[in-house]
C-alpha cells in the first residue's frame, strides 16, 4: 500500500485576484505526497474552491479516507480514479492532487515523464494567457503593463464596470484579448456585449451564464461571432453531450473533474463532438499546475497561469514566460522544490 502525506500550502497573489463571484489575496491548498515501497515519492496539490464544495480542510479529511483505498501498484491508475469516485464522490480537487501524485510516481519509476507516458510532443503546447483580475482602472493599467510579455491576456469581467475595464486595457495595449465573465451575466446582457467584445477585438468568451442555464448559452451561441466557452457548466465527460450544439467548447480544470485520467476522457469525448478543447486552473502553485500542463499537446486553448499570479511560488515546474508554455524534461511531472 502506499503511504500518503498531506500537508497545507500558504500561497499569496502579487495582487488581489478578483473575479465575479469576489476575491481574496490569501489562499491554501495541499501538497499531497505518496511513497511506495522503494522510496519513490509521487507529489500531486489540492486546489479546493467552495464554489465546488470543497476547502483546505475538506481535503484532508476526505484525504485520510481515500487513503484507505489507494492501491499496492501505483501502475493501476485507472482502477484508483474508479475507486475513489466510488468510496467517496465529489471532492474532485482531493482526488485530482492523488491521481497527479500516482502519475509523477509512474513517471519517476520509469524513469520518463508524464507526457511521455501518453505519447505527447510537449513543443505542441498552445501558448498560454495571463489573467488580468477585476480591479481599478489605475491597478489594471499596472497589471497590463507588468504582463507586457504575455501575448494574450485573459480578463475577468462580470461587475457594474465591465466597459470602463476594457476601455482601460484596450488603451493600454494592442494584445488579443478573451473574456471570462465567471457566471456574471445575463442572456439579455450578453448578447448586449458582443457586440462590445467585438469592438475591443475579443477573440474568445467563457461562462457568460450561470452554470445550470446551458440553453442560454446556446441562445448566445447562435448569436455570438466569437467562439462561447463552458467552464462552471463542464465539469466531466458526462456533461459534455449535454453542452453539444449549446457552445463551441469546454474548459477542463483538474480541480473540478477530479482526475488527470478524467481530463484525457474528456478531450476525447469533446473532439468526438468536434469541439474546441481549453484547460484552466485555479490560484495554484506550479505543482497543480505542472500536472495540467502535462497534457496540454492535446488541447487548443492553454489558460494556465496560476502560479504566474503569486508572489512567491513554492515550486519550479511548467514555465509560461512569455506565454509559451514548457515542460519540464525530468520524470514524472519533473517538478521540485524551489
Amino acid at each position: 500500500m502506499l503511504r500518503l502525506q498531506a500537508e497545507y500550502l500558504l500561497l499569496r497573489t502579487r495582487h488581489p485576484f478578483i473575479i465575479a463571484r469576489g476575491g481574496q489575496s490569501d489562499y491554501k491548498t495541499v501538497w499531497v505526497r505518496l511513497t511506495d515501497g522503494d522510496g519513490h515519492e509521487g507529489w500531486g496539490e489540492a486546489a479546493p474552491t467552495k464554489f465546488y464544495g470543497e476547502t483546505p480542510e475538506t481535503v484532508m479529511e476526505v484525504l485520510q479516507n481515500y487513503a484507505q483505498h489507494l492501491p499496492a501498484d501505483p501502475f493501476d491508475l485507472e482502477e484508483t480514479d474508479r475507486r475513489l469516485e466510488t468510496a467517496l464522490r465529489g471532492n474532485p480537487s482531493a482526488r485530482a492532487a492523488l491521481s497527479a501524485a500516482m502519475h509523477d510516481l509512474v513517471g519517476k519509476r520509469l524513469g520518463v515523464p508524464v507526457y511521455k507516458l501518453w505519447g505527447l510532443d510537449p513543443a505542441k503546447a498552445p501558448m498560454s494567457t495571463f489573467t488580468i483580475g477585476i480591479d481599478t482602472p489605475e491597478r489594471i493599467r499596472m497589471k497590463v503593463q507588468e504582463a507586457a510579455e504575455y501575448p494574450i491576456l485573459k480578463i475577468k469581467l462580470g461587475s457594474d464596470r465591465d466597459l470602463e475595464i476594457l476601455q482601460t486595457i484596450r488603451d493600454a495595449t494592442d494584445r488579443e484579448l478573451r473574456v471570462d465573465a465567471n457566471c456574471g451575466w445575463t442572456v439579455k446582457h450578453t448578447i448586449q456585449m458582443l457586440p462590445v467584445l467585438e469592438e475591443f477585438g475579443v477573440t474568445v468568451l467563457e461562462q457568460p451564464l450561470v452554470p445550470t442555464d446551458v440553453e442560454g448559452l446556446g441562445v448566445i451561441r447562435m448569436a455570438a461571432s466569437i467562439p462561447i466557452i463552458a467552464d462552471e457548466s463542464c465539469r466531466t465527460a458526462s456533461d459534455i453531450p449535454g453542452l453539444v450544439g449549446q457552445v463551441d467548447g469546454i474548459n477542463i480544470k483538474l480541480a473540478k473533474c477530479g482526475s488527470l485520467r478524467e481530463a484525457i476522457r474528456m478531450i476525447a469525448v469533446a473532439r468526438a463532438h468536434h469541439m474546441t478543447v481549453m484547460v484552466g486552473c485555479m490560484i495554484e502553485s506550479s505543482l497543480a499546475i505542472t500536472a495540467a500542463a502535462h497534457f496540454t499537446p492535446l488541447v487548443d486553448i492553454v489558460d494556465l497561469d496560476g502560479a504566474a499570479l503569486l508572489a512567491e511560488d513554492p515550486f519550479v515546474g511548467a514555465t509560461i514566460a512569455g506565454g509559451q508554455l514548457r515542460l519540464p524534461t525530468g520524470p514524472g511531472l519533473g517538478v521540485t522544490p524551489r
